[in-house]
């Protein structure tokens, strides 16, 4: 592995061959599109998501990290979530 700088260590090109590069490019492929899927047919992690961004946005916290703690062990937030759920499915 060559050394870059600052240190770090970058890839090896000749550490997989290029079939284990081939199957490595295929499946990272696969999880992308796996992980879109997932993401488009479960609203409630856009909810989640977009919930947080807006309250990040608004309070604007010194503490992001902190911030994003409480946020999401809020004991209110899964019931915050469904009653969005609901809300946008009537409106649907």
């Amino acid at each position: 592995m060559a050394t870059l700088q600052g240190g770090f260590l970058g890839p090896d090109p000749g550490a997989l061959s290029p079939a284990q590069q081939e199957q490595l490019s295929q499946f990272k492929i696969q999880t992308q599109i796996a992980n879109e899927k997932y993401l488009r047919t479960h609203k409630e992690v856009e909810l989640l998501i977009s919930g947080f961004f807006r309250e990040m946005f608004l309070k604007r916290p010194d503490d992001i990290q902190e911030f994003a703690a409480e946020y999401f062990t809020d004991p209110r937030l899964p019931n915050k979530i469904h009653m969005q759920l609901i809300k946008e499915k009537k409106a649907a």
